[in-house]
């Protein structure tokens, strides 16, 4: 039985089983590695049995898309290249190789006589022995075999072995003989259940995934134009789809292609405010079409770089720092909620890069060029709007994150969230009839964002940024009305984000999101006398969401938005907007 005493040799075979696999040539894989292989072999069966788990990892995975993309990590490197990776699960030659075993170890001479005669000793990517970790009969057996496989191999080549050791396997063999057929009967299960998911995989380089989003939304009050309009009471029932191909040519590069459509309104047309616009809004009449495409690969070791050849957005690559950022289908559900208004100030084709320095700091950053498939004058990838932005982030543990963010554009400022003022672009366009004229404008914006782990069940965020925007040129909006003169805008946004993870059962979320989204707080241009240059009231953003798990493929989110004096115009009542979201995922 285990829990009698066995002799040294047998105690170093326990913790030699820990660092082989079935094969005793190949190393026991890192916990959470992506398996790869080269080209039309990819998601083939690999056998590797992961002794972490107890359970074999039959297929290689693409990698992880991670929507808030956190930078992937291993353990003995950032965003290591394929033959890093295999270089760090090499065989050890020497147990000097082993960082956490000194000579003055106890079991040093026994490791250091299984490296010189059997080379039976494969150590962990970082190079550590990790001997006093527990194991199971199974882990025992799988490393058993392990060895006796070496041995067998090093007979067969007429290699001189020891007697005692060859008895001392051959007692532990029978002591592990129902193990060891227990462990080949679930390998022979495991492979037949491959070769079945093989003969019916979708790609031997692609999986597809689908996410679909549907709400039933409905404005509960509200008023606009200064209290003298009463916003529609309506309720409407829509939906957002998603379907994702993730390919990848070498396991560690990803090609991630998103279809969507959708018929989830944008309410901005109906409330006269950009407040409290849904996170899922896609009013696309259920027109499907690409609306993403981005290439990512690693440009050296600690650096990935992203291509987006269609529809690309700076949290593509640049991390938001907000534990409530689903993109809308989980997590928030207004826009605002969702992330610092900063990261929607650019879209379109364009490149980024993220990267980390000394472990505990991650930077990002990147360009779009909003009409830059368009070969139109004024337009393109470096003669049309454009935005830039670059993010500088410290965490030094997984429980905390803080990040400053610098966003440059052109002709690039509304966010779609806020006052209609701060959209200045649109709110021009619209509000004049006779504008014929463009509104060119240049903003530099900054930002502050953080979230923190206090503990399992509470997380606290929040962010602010500013933006000063000058235009560039005077602005003709009609025969009517004074040309309205160069001028400067400044722009603030601000808010406090609380969440409860596993409140009440696990998977589950519940939080609160208090802010002001983004208001004009100074403006020297020279509007119309009935036009106010500023927002001048305070306007809140509340929001409360319960996100509740029905199972590991369906969620259901009830929530609840106010916005208190739209419009920053305390003459307009209190806008109350709610929401059933119901998440699925496959």
């Amino acid at each position: 039985m285990m829990n009698r005493f066995v002799s040294v040799n047998n105690v170093i075979l326990v913790l030699e089983m820990i660092l082989s696999s079935a094969s005793a040539s190949q190393a026991l894989p890192e916990q959470n590695l992506s398996l790869r292989e080269s080209g039309g072999q990819f998601l083939r069966r690999q056998g590797t049995v992961s002794l972490e788990k107890g359970e074999t990892s039959p297929l290689p995975q693409l990698p992880k898309i991670d929507r808030d993309l956190r930078l992937r990590q291993s353990r003995d490197g950032f965003l290591n290249s394929g033959s890093r990776r295999q270089s760090s699960m090499s065989q050890v030659t020497s147990v000097s190789e082993l960082q956490d075993i000194s000579p003055t170890e106890w079991a040093y001479e026994a490791l250091r006589g299984l490296v010189e005669r059997y080379g039976c000793i494969v150590g962990y990517p970082d190079r550590t022995f990790r001997g006093n970790r527990a194991l199971s009969r199974y882990e025992f057996a799988a490393g058993l075999n392990a060895c006796m496989n070496t041995i067998e191999r090093l007979i067969q080549e007429n290699v001189a072995v020891l007697r005692e050791d060859i008895e001392k396997l051959k007692r532990l063999a029978q002591e592990f003989e129902q193990e060891l057929i227990a462990l080949k009967a679930r390998v022979d299960n495991l492979e037949s259940r491959v070769a079945f998911l093989e003969d019916h995989q979708f790609s031997t380089t692609t999986v597809l995934s689908g996410e679909f989003v549907v709400g039933l939304t409905g404005i509960a009050s509200g008023d606009k134009n200064g209290g003298t309009e009463e916003i529609n009471n309506v309720n409407n029932f829509g939906y957002r789809g998603r379907l994702e191909l993730n390919t990848t040519f070498d396991g560690n590069d990803l090609l991630y292609t998103r279809l969507a459509t959708g018929t989830v309104p944008a309410y901005s047309d109906i409330t006269g405010t950009f407040e409290g616009e849904l996170g899922f809004s896609q009013p696309d009449d259920s027109d499907l079409a690409i609306e993403l495409i981005i290439y990512e690969f690693d440009l050296a070791e600690n650096v990935r770089m992203f291509i987006e050849p269609v529809g690309g957005a700076f949290d593509d690559f640049v991390p938001t720092v907000n534990f409530l950022d689903g993109d809308g289908a989980s997590g928030a559900i207004s826009s605002f909620g969702s992330r610092n208004p900063l990261y929607y100030m650019g879209e379109g084709p364009g490149i980024g890069f993220q990267g980390r320095l000394f472990e505990v700091f991650e930077w990002s950053g990147g360009y779009l060029a909003t009409d830059g498939n368009d070969p139109a004058l004024g337009a393109g990838m470096f003669n049309g709007p454009y935005g830039l932005i670059g993010q500088f982030a410290y965490e030094p543990s997984d429980n905390f994150k803080v990040a400053f963010t610098y966003v440059h554009g052109y002709n690039n400022l509304d966010s779609g969230t806020g006052t209609r003022r701060s959209n200045f672009q649109t709110f021009i366009e619209e509000e004049f009839e006779d504008f014929e004229a463009s509104v060119n404008t240049v903003n530099n914006s900054y930002g502050g964002e953080f979230t923190w782990r206090v503990w399992d069940k509470f997380v606290i965020g929040g962010w602010g940024g500013f933006t000063t925007t000058r235009t560039l040129g005077a602005i003709d909006i009609g025969p009517d009305d004074d040309v309205i003169q160069r001028g400067q805008l400044d722009i603030w946004n601000w808010a406090v984000t609380l969440a409860f993870p596993d409140a009440f059962k696990e998977g589950d979320t519940g939080a609160i999101i208090i802010g002001m989204e983004p208001w004009v707080s100074d403006a020297n241009i020279n509007l119309p006398d009935n036009f106010r240059r500023t927002d001048e009231h305070s306007s809140f953003h509340i929001e409360a969401i319960y996100e509740y798990p029905l199972n590991d493929n369906i969620a259901i989110t009830p929530g609840i938005i106010v916005i208190t004096e739209p419009e920053f115009d305390d003459r307009n009542d209190a806008l109350v907007i709610g929401t059933i979201r119901t998440t699925f995922t496959f």
